[in-house]
């Protein structure tokens, strides 16, 4: 099982998709089992297809064919999901509270690794790691408030790049091993 992040999905407005349109597109490109969680571009499906980047390519036109958004898409098999749920290093801190943690998953290792320049935009009491393709954020004053955004993170790694909350990512998770092959 394949899960497929979409990066700025029914946000404020903009780039609308039902996400029983989703579906439907994505069964029409031969796609299987396909699951969609909330409404911000989250698609658990299953494709003969292995190759992650191929796929990343084949939604990110369908997307712009059929609905007219060039929406940037992250693919992620479950086994990988499940490793990076796994690696989080943040989860070894009792001190923190998981609804603070997110993750930026990235399209590909950095081209840059330029950590130091995100370090000094985090605030006070935030943490950020880098292992592999993700991203992990401590964020307790909330996603919305920090200045580690998608935008500065693609800026300074030079890698497209799109965030989900920890829960989030437990329930694709927990969605992708449901389903039966």
């Amino acid at each position: 099982m394949y899960i497929a992040i979409l990066r700025g999905i029914n946000v404020s407005g903009r780039n609308l998709i039902k996400m029983e349109a989703l579906r439907h597109a994505f069964e029409s490109l031969g796609f299987k089992q396909i699951s969609t969680y909330i409404q911000s571009g989250n698609v658990i499906f299953h494709s003969d297809i292995t190759d992650e980047t191929t796929l990343e390519n084949i939604i990110r036109n369908m997307i712009l064919q059929d609905f007219g958004y060039d929406i940037p898409c992250i693919v992620v098999h479950a086994d990988q999901l499940e490793q990076i749920i796994d690696q989080n290093p943040l989860t070894a801190q009792i001190d923190k509270d998981v609804a603070f943690f997110h993750v930026t998953l990235l399209a590909e290792k950095p081209k840059s690794n330029d950590m130091t320049s995100l370090r000094e935009k985090k605030q006070l009491d935030e943490e950020i790691f880098l292992v592999d393709r993700a991203l992990y954020l401590y964020c307790p004053y909330g996603y919305g408030k920090t200045k580690l955004t998608n935008n500065l993170i693609e800026s300074k790694l030079k890698v497209s790049a799109t965030t989900r909350n920890w829960r989030t990512l437990h329930e694709l998770l927990k969605i992708a091993s449901q389903t039966v092959l």
